[in-house]
């Protein structure tokens, strides 16, 4: 559950400016930094493939910086550097790159995630798409824009809002396991897989989710800062959130977002034999 009105529409508003201008800012910066040739590295430890490169630890330097000048006493949680501890309620979650595998491709995909939590629980998020000129945001706790970054120094900003009419026998459905689901768990899900009839693209398909494109995105293994900045922007777009076990998705791991209620309730019934 996403706790909003713990904070006046004016501090509101004040970190939502905050977090436009660092959309507008990180793209700039990527342009001019990082918009390169550049090394691959495999972080895992494992026999997996957890890609990294320069540009992320770039980008969560930078974004580090911008928080720290103007919040010094927040805390910050970053996918690359840790976590930066100190006794303020609030704390920034920031996925520098999310979508490694789609930039080393150079799959335009790619999103720079960040997330302002109060008190535990996830209240605005950005989700800045530097190489489509885009970025979505939360400005309260039920309206969101996506703004397209248009040359000139003009934005076009739309308001977000996922698919009113969906229905269970029309939805599209969107999903990833990113590996960790095992065949012998894919096999107990065959309704939930026939469902999955339509690509899912890193953030791009949550953006895509609270535009109404999508009516279920669903994901498995996913860490805080890949879900903390989308939380508030599909609540504020109506949709609904949960992990398959229905727990409250600001928890991460495996993730269930849908247009509406009765939607959730189905597909979570038919994601209960993986669990």
């Amino acid at each position: 559950m996403i706790i909003m009105d713990q904070l006046s529409k004016k501090e509101f508003k004040f970190y939502a400016n905050f977090l436009s201008q660092l959309a507008k800012d990180m793209t700039r910066f990527y342009y001019l930094r990082l918009n390169k040739s550049f090394k691959v590295i495999n972080k895992s430890k494992n026999k997996g493939y957890d890609p990294v490169t320069k540009a992320d630890r770039a980008f969560e330097k930078f974004i580090r910086s911008k928080i720290k000048n103007k919040f010094p006493t927040h805390e910050i949680i970053g996918e690359e550097f840790g976590h930066k501890k100190t006794k303020s309620e609030f704390t920034w979650v920031i996925d520098p790159i999310d979508g490694t595998r789609s930039f080393v491709i150079g799959n335009p995909t790619w999103s720079n995630l960040v997330a302002l939590n109060y008190r535990g629980n996830p209240i605005l998020g950005l989700a800045n798409f530097p190489k489509l000129s885009k970025y979505y945001l939360n400005y309260s706790n039920k309206t969101a824009y996506v703004v397209n970054i248009a040359g000139g120094g003009k934005n076009k900003k739309k308001k977000l809002s996922v698919n009113k009419k969906a229905t269970f026998n029309n939805i599209k459905v969107a999903g990833a396991f990113h590996g960790w689901l095992s065949l012998k768990k894919q096999s107990k899900i065959s309704k939930v897989l026939k469902l999955m009839q339509y690509p899912c693209f890193d953030a791009l398909s949550y953006a895509h989710f609270c535009e109404g494109k999508i009516d279920v995105v669903m994901q498995c293994q996913n860490k805080i800062w890949d879900v903390h900045a989308l939380i508030p922007i599909i609540s504020a777009a109506g949709g609904i959130a949960s992990t398959w076990k229905n727990k409250d998705a600001k928890y991460a791991g495996n993730v269930l977002f849908s247009a509406n209620r009765s939607i959730h309730k189905k597909m979570l019934r038919l994601l209960k034999p993986a669990l």
